[in-house]
C-alpha cells in the first residue's frame, strides 16, 4: 500500500495532500501500529460508518451491498505446479501409507531413495539435462507400486482396498 501510495496521485489527493509527494511521509510500520491501537472493533464500526456516509450521500446504493465481489487473481497463491514427479512421488507415500494401514508389510518403503528420485529428477529438469530426468522419472515409477503389488498379488481384499490408488 506504501509502494502504491508513492506512485498514485489519486490515493495523495484522497488522504489529503495538495502536491503530489515523490517520497513516503510516514513511517511503513506507522500503519500497523495504527491499526493495532485502533483494535478490530473500532475498525469494523469505521467500515460501516463508511458505507453508511457513502450511502447517505448516494454514492452507492443498499442494493449494490447486497453481494459483494472479490477478485483475487493478483495476490500470490500458495499452489504447487503438479509436475509427474511430484505426483508419483506423493502417490508412493499414500500407497506406503495405506499399506502400514491394512498390515502389509512392505520389503522397503523407498521414502529415503525416493524422495533422493524426486530431488534429482527437478534438478535435471531444471538443467535442462531432459533424459537424466526421464530416467529418474521411469525410476520413480518403478518404486510407486513395486513391492506392494508383489505382496499383495494372489489376495482379493488387499487387491480391493489398493485398486484405485494403483
Amino acid at each position: 500500500m506504501c509502494e502504491r501510495w508513492v506512485e498514485n496521485p489519486y490515493y495523495q489527493y484522497f488522504c489529503g495532500e495538495e502536491f503530489f509527494q515523490h517520497r513516503l511521509v510516514f513511517d511503513r510500520s506507522s500503519l500497523t501500529r495504527w491499526r493495532n491501537r485502533m483494535g478490530e472493533e473500532r475498525l469494523q464500526a469505521l467500515l460501516q460508518e463508511s458505507l453508511a456516509a457513502a450511502t447517505k450521500t448516494e454514492a452507492i446504493k443498499p442494493s449494490e451491498l447486497s453481494r459483494v465481489i472479490v477478485d483475487t487473481t493478483v495476490q500470490p497463491k500458495n499452489v504447487m505446479f503438479p509436475t509427474d514427479a511430484k505426483l508419483l512421488n506423493r502417490a508412493r507415500e499414500k500407497l506406503v501409507r495405506l499399506a502400514k494401514l491394512r498390515g502389509v508389510a512392505l520389503r522397503q518403503s523407498y521414502a529415503r531413495v525416493g524422495k533422493f528420485a524426486l530431488i534429482q529428477q527437478q534438478r535435471y529438469a531444471h538443467a535442462k539435462q531432459f533424459k537424466r530426468a526421464k530416467k529418474t522419472l521411469k525410476t520413480l515409477r518403478t518404486y510407486l507400486g513395486r513391492d506392494i503389488t508383489r505382496k499383495i498379488e494372489g489376495d482379493s481384499g488387499h487387491e480391493a482396498a489398493f485398486a484405485q490408488l494403483l
